[in-house]
């Protein structure tokens, strides 16, 4: 019997026992399970920065947590190694959700703040995000999601009561990239709205030579952005080849900072990143 996963809007009707587009969710005796519940392939104490947000908590530190899967097929993918797989083809370490925030307690002292749900795309697996969101919240620890932005409304409304900041990738500003990438604008532009409308949003595009470099589009873009707030910061990045567009070249440092400049007549706070 095939059940129909709700998470995101690809809607997976998935087969008993298969797994949907994302590897992470699992249709489990007519139920959608969080196949990669607890399943982290990578945990490390990173300055808040690094995510990137720079205007939340600047200077303190952040228990960054990843498992494995996505559902965007991003040709770009920067973190390829552990989005792009199952957990058949990655070494995963099982942990509950008492441990990761008992583990971010103990490393206040180091000038933690609390967990980062990042790496792969955290949201496929929301459940363990949200059980774990809630007992951070209850502890006084800050939670930060690090998302593609590509999850329908109704289980982000559920997350965003403990969420106290995002960075959420707008990978373009075309229906006609995103659908190249298995998504559409149209939902990212409406997570980043409902999140920006509850608590702190950084936005990150990552800039690829010849796909979404022109200057038409970061103004449009950036414009967009201003709409909600001129004060929402967006971090333009360089990119690098990776995965299946390692014949393309890195994009220009030039290029990245001449679109930022463009963005910031449009708002107020514009960071070149991997430059």
């Amino acid at each position: 019997m095939r059940t129909e996963c709700r998470i995101c809007p690809h809607h997976c009707n998935i087969e008993e026992g298969h797994l949907g587009m994302c590897n992470a969710r699992r249709n489990q005796s007519g139920e959608i399970i969080s196949d990669n519940y607890g399943r982290l392939t990578s945990v490390a104490l990173d300055p808040i920065e690094k995510k990137p947000l720079y205007h939340f908590h600047p200077g303190s530190k952040i228990l960054s947590i990843g498992s494995y899967g996505c559902n965007l097929s991003c040709p770009f993918c920067q973190n390829c190694d552990i989005s792009m797989v199952g957990k058949d083809d990655i070494e995963t370490e099982e942990v509950t959700v008492s441990e990761i925030v008992n583990m971010a307690k103990t490393l206040h002292s180091k000038g933690n703040i609390g967990i980062a749900y990042t790496y792969n795309e955290p949201l496929i697996g929301f459940e363990f995000v949200r059980d774990c969101a809630k007992a951070a919240n209850e502890q006084g620890l800050k939670n930060v999601v690090v998302t593609n932005g590509y999850i329908c409304e109704e289980p982000l409304g559920e997350l965003l009561p403990y969420i106290d900041a995002f960075n959420i990738d707008l990978k373009c500003f075309t229906e006609e990239f995103y659908h190249k990438l298995r998504g559409d604008l149209a939902t990212v532009k409406r997570t980043i709205e409902l999140a920006a409308a509850n608590t702190h949003v950084e936005v990150t595009t990552l800039i690829i030579p010849g796909e979404n470099d022109s200057e038409e589009e970061m103004l449009e873009l950036s414009g967009w952005l201003a709409g909600l707030s001129p004060d929402i910061p967006l971090h333009i990045s360089r990119f690098f080849p990776r995965w299946k567009m390692q014949d393309r070249e890195a994009t220009p440092v030039a290029k990245v900072y001449h679109l930022a400049e463009l963005a910031r007549r449009n708002l107020r706070f514009v960071h070149e990143g991997n430059c």
